[in-house]
């Protein structure tokens, strides 16, 4: 529905067809990727707007389904308020200036199930200052943005280069017209070229040498037309070309100057026809008014090539020297007619090598000299037509459409490769992120950044890995999970009733307290150790420095740390000792945050918070394990309603796994899908596991194995993260791929994922295996596979 939203490889030029032409067809004779169809949202200006990026726009999406019908364009038009424009009803309508539009189209976008978002920017089109509103839309979609940039300032304001610069951060593939405009892209703005692709604006493709027909059809015959069209406004020049008339007329008094196009809708707005009527009247004063031909409208696309096919000169004595971006001049030339243009730099690409006659702006003298050159002999302006038609073979609509379904099909995210949780990742990366110290937080690429030392966080998640992996010799299980420990204990402060968290590379604290979340996560790892570590002599550790914890721990209030303290508890419950304090926790928590849920739901929103953060899925997981533990169904139904809701809000349109991104995190209103990190699949793969526990449901394990394939590329960017033969895992997934950085916090996110995931599947009994996707088994070097039979 079109009715508006209530407010809440190298860059190369597509010129011919090529050798690849077979391939790219062949791809999308087959529906593109696996036999599906390609869905893009378009998002311009769009007709019955009467602009030049509306009339592209709407070219593009009629081009591509003549050529390329297995392309599917969903078009999300700009407009503005009051236009009063009737849009097609299959048109989504984005008004301007109404932020909450762009998040909702997003929104729409992605539930949608598109494969690309491809939009045509232009700084006028958008709302907000230099039309910064469209990032409330790229920022919000979670398909590969693909963007034409129809204007490439070589001097931008600075919010002009803020909003290009944004939008730069998001594009994972980029369209320009000129290689000037890809220059600038690079140099200016630091884009990567290798993401920019230069295609020129498609053109009609017509017989050549049709003037006469056109001529006597519009009642021209004998006359010498020279032709500019398109929406008129100062920066047009025609002033230049009246000024020229008279000396053009001098020589050729059968010529006329045809002047096609209505006012600029925004210029009539603000000016009425001033501009008009003062070309008019400039006109009348140099005696030439009835040479001057108007037709004030603006025409659809087939009348208009009918009226330039009269023409014989076409003239565009633009003042904007900056104009990267002509589609009538791409007409003109595709059309086969002379040209006559100011430098203008798309007039300098297209017209390069004599393809038409450049002069310079401001001079209606040389005008006039160009012109009546071409008019004075019929051989050369025949020539220079031949010229031109010759030249507009490269952009006609057929090969505009085929490099554009070819930079769709770059711009989309590839298809994921399962793999299986069989197969067991290695070690590698973890050791090499860990030294006698402990595990270190960050890396640059995957060389470990000692800069930012250690954190409590990273070293208690890692002994968590030593308790369950089990491609480990029992001599190196020890070893680090001593190192481990011993970093975890030195955190303890019992002065101030807190674990320490940032320490430096020298070995000193960067603090006396550390955050309660990483509090809580100290506890969970304890209790996580004495449930799982074989070693009794670690267990027995874990248990003495729980209790002394328990014992001296300031009282903790945010719900994540209760949870993370809390699921701590219940592992330690779940060993079959009596603890009175580890139980009076988990009763705490769990009230607490059934309380939240209480007290925070509305229709919409089965949630504890009135925003969404990170590690969602634990507040869930904790209220399931309780309930289950102690017995206590109101807990476990409420912790399996919440985890369902976050898994929905969690899963693309698809059916893959898309994690709240981090942009969103603790921020109201629609979230935003990047950047997606590894703790998210972690704790949505654990909490499935605590699910199926407690209730036996086999949909829990099909949960859980598709979040798992996240790691391997069925994700909103089709790019694998997880290494299985080092066991490495990438930083998370980005708008523009991947964070090609791995910490800590990603390598075990992705480890625990692998052992909670294989040992919910031992779980399973051989018929209840049938029919869950748990990926097919590869050959990784390094890697072994376990067993769950």
């Amino acid at each position: 529905m079109n009715e508006p939203f209530p407010a809440p490889a190298t860059s190369r030029r597509h010129t011919d067809p090529g050798p690849a032409t077979g391939d790219v067809l062949e791809f999308f004779a087959q529906g593109g990727k696996g036999g599906q169809r390609i869905r893009v949202a378009l998002v311009g200006t769009y007709a019955p707007r009467k602009c030049g990026i509306a009339t592209f726009t709407t070219d593009v999406r009629e081009k591509l389904a003549t050529y390329y019908p297995s392309i599917d364009v969903e078009v999300y038009a700009l407009d503005q308020a009051g236009s009063g424009l009737d849009y097609d009803p299959a048109i989504t309508i984005i008004r301007a200036e109404e932020p909450g539009d762009y998040a909702r189209a997003a929104r729409l976008i992605n539930e949608s199930g598109a494969d690309v978002v491809w939009v045509q920017h232009e700084f006028g089109i958008f709302g907000g200052r230099d039309g910064a509103l469209i990032r409330e839309l790229v920022d919000g979609v979670a398909a590969p943005v693909l963007a034409t940039f129809h204007t490439v300032l070589t001097c931008p304001s600075p919010s002009q280069r803020a909003v290009m610069e944004h939008l730069l951060t998001r594009c994972r593939r980029i369209m320009v017209m000129s290689q000037h405009g890809r220059d600038l892209l690079v140099d200016t703005y630091k884009a990567r070229r290798d993401v920019i692709e230069i295609i020129e604006h498609g053109a009609p493709d017509r017989p050549f040498g049709g003037e006469e027909a056109a001529r006597e059809r519009m009642g021209l015959n004998g006359r010498k037309v020279l032709t500019t069209f398109g929406l008129l406004g100062p920066g047009k020049g025609l002033e230049q070309v009246i000024e020229a008339m008279p000396a053009i007329l001098a020589r050729h008094p059968d010529a006329v100057y045809r002047i096609v196009g209505a006012t600029h809708p925004v210029l009539v707005a603000r000016d009425g026809e001033n501009y008009r009527e003062g070309l008019m009247a400039r006109a009348e004063a140099l005696g030439v008014a009835g040479h001057i031909l108007w037709d004030n409208r603006f025409l659809d696309t087939d009348e208009l090539l009918d009226q330039l096919e009269a023409c014989d000169i076409y003239v565009t004595p633009y003042h904007n020297l900056g104009q990267s971006t002509s589609g009538t001049l791409s007409y003109a030339v595709a059309m086969g007619k002379a040209l006559v243009s100011t430098p203008y730099i798309h007039a300098r690409e297209l017209l390069a090598d004599g393809v038409g006659c450049l002069i310079a702006d401001n001079a209606p003298a040389t005008i006039a000299k160009a012109v009546n050159d071409l008019l004075d002999d019929p051989k050369a302006l025949m020539n220079a037509k031949l010229k031109a038609y010759q030249r507009g073979r490269k952009t006609i609509w057929p090969l505009f459409a085929k490099a554009s379904a070819g930079l769709i099909r770059a711009t989309m995210a590839p298809s994921a490769r399962a793999v299986s949780p069989q197969v067991v990742p290695g070690m590698s990366a973890v050791f090499s992120m860990s030294d006698a110290t402990g595990m270190l937080q960050h890396s640059i690429g995957i060389v470990p950044d000692r800069r930012h030392g250690y954190c409590l966080d990273d070293n208690a998640r890692a002994l968590m890995l030593m308790n369950v992996a089990t491609s480990l010799s029992e001599s190196d299980r020890m070893r680090w999970s001593i190192i481990y420990a011993s970093f975890i204990q030195h955190a303890w402060n019992p002065d101030k009733g807190r674990f320490r968290n940032f320490m430096r590379f020298d070995r000193t604290w960067c603090e006396d307290e550390g955050s309660e979340d990483s509090n809580g996560r100290a506890l969970w790892a304890l209790g996580h150790t004495v449930e799982h570590h074989p070693a009794a002599d670690i267990r027995q550790w874990a248990r003495s420095l729980f209790d002394d914890v328990l014992d001296g721990i300031e009282p903790l209030r945010s719900p994540r740390a209760l949870a993370f303290a809390s699921l701590g508890g219940l592992a330690l419950l779940r060993t079959g000792v009596r603890h009175d304090k580890a139980h009076a926790l988990v009763q705490e928590s769990c009230a607490m945050l059934a309380h939240l849920v209480d007290v925070s739901r509305r229709p919409d929103w089965a949630w504890f918070e009135a925003v969404l953060g990170y590690d969602n899925p634990r507040l869930c997981q904790v209220l399931i394990e309780g309930g289950h533990a102690l017995g206590h169904k109101r807990w476990l139904d409420i912790g399996l309603e919440t985890l369902a809701w976050i898994n929905a809000c969690q899963t693309g349109v698809q059916g893959h796994f898309r994690p709240i991104g981090s942009e969103s995190f603790g921020k109201s209103g629609e979230w935003k899908p990047f950047d997606q990190q590894p703790l998210e699949a972690q704790a949505a793969i654990e909490a499935a596991h605590s699910a199926f526990v407690a209730t036996g449901d086999k949909v829990w394990v099909e949960q859980a194995a598709q979040v798992y394939q996240w790691f391997f590329g069925a994700n909103d960017r089709g790019i694998a993260l997880a290494d299985i033969a080092s066991g490495r895992c990438r930083d998370g997934v980005t708008p523009l791929g991947r964070n090609e950085n791995s910490g800590a916090e990603s390598i075990l996110a992705f480890q625990l994922s692998h052992y909670s995931l294989s040992q919910l599947l031992r779980k399973l009994q051989p018929q209840q295996i049938k029919g869950i996707q748990i990926g097919h088994t590869v050959e990784c070097p390094g890697a072994q596979s376990a067993s769950y039979s």
